[in-house]
């Protein structure tokens, strides 16, 4: 049995919403209270038992590999000033036996292309896919979640839920039939059908485990719309090969990549942080009728 240990995180867009916030700064980076949504993504695979983090970056996005990095000059003031909690909180970032691997995506050509830039790292195994602007409040983490209905189906798995009737057309939805608790065989995948069209009201939110022959469908992908390769159509075409699953998962999502989302994000973990969530919520009381 294969287990999954690595994960690829797909970092090079633009973020063009947030502007001018993303600017000069990725939407990676953008921060719930006092970590950034790239950190949360880690940290959720990590507790899936992942430990190769591949990143698919441009040029625009050293800031993430800088945060990922060892700071030497910060650790060594810290240590200093006798700062021993902000150290090892800026040492955590980088914990030992987790790698750190970076690979430039020379352009934007959607994240099928992405996730095969990565390729060359991942070789012959299974792995995980995470986009960094879904942040999904779980425990256990949904990655983690779903890397246990990996090891038990040993098959591709997506993780969905469900979205309004009216929000299809944002979104790649399944066609699926139930199988047990939370998890469905997928028979159809479709990219952004219109309400009329979509097949269900089952969207697949930012997260993937795929098996390596993914790499070979996404290589026969004919680029659509802006010369993209959709990751959605590869996954339609593994369909036809081996048995894709959809789980929907335990946790809350948020969409980190709209302004709504990113904000309700920001107050709801805000009111369970150890250090503002009393203060926050007296604000709260106070200031929202």
């Amino acid at each position: 049995m294969q287990r999954v240990r690595k994960a690829v995180f797909p970092v090079a867009g633009l973020g063009t919403r947030f502007l001018p916030a993303t600017k000069a700064s990725p939407k990676e980076m953008l921060p719930i209270v006092d970590k950034p949504l790239i950190q949360y993504a880690v940290e959720e695979a990590m507790e899936a038992g992942i430990t190769d983090m591949i990143f698919i970056s441009s040029r625009t996005k050293r800031t993430v590999e800088d945060h990922f990095d060892k700071a030497y000059e910060l650790e060594t003031e810290l240590a200093a000033r006798g700062k021993d909690r902000d150290l090892e909180l800026v040492q955590s970032i980088r914990p030992a036996g987790i790698n750190f691997i970076y690979i430039r995506q020379a352009e934007a050509l959607g994240l099928g292309h992405a996730v095969l830039c990565a390729q060359p790292v991942i070789g012959n195994e299974p792995f995980a896919v995470i986009l960094a602007d879904d942040l999904i409040d779980g425990s256990p983490a949904a990655m983690k979640q779903m890397v246990d209905q990996y090891e038990y189906y040993q098959c591709s798995v997506l993780g969905v839920q469900q979205v309004a009737p009216s929000e299809t057309a944002s979104y790649g939805i399944v066609d699926a039939s139930p199988m047990a608790d939370r998890v469905s065989r997928v028979n159809a995948i479709v990219e952004k059908p219109k309400p009329e069209d979509a097949p269900s009201n089952l969207g697949v939110v930012g997260r993937y485990i795929l098996t390596p022959r993914i790499f070979h469908h996404i290589q026969h992908l004919k680029p659509g719309a802006g010369g993209e390769l959709q990751l959605t159509d590869a996954i339609a075409a593994l369909l036809k090969e081996q048995q894709v699953l959809a789980y929907d998962f335990d946790g809350t999502r948020y969409d980190c990549g709209s302004k709504l989302g990113y904000l309700q994000a920001t107050v709801e973990y805000a009111l369970k942080h150890s250090e503002v969530s009393e203060d926050f919520a007296a604000y709260l009381k106070k200031h929202v009728c």
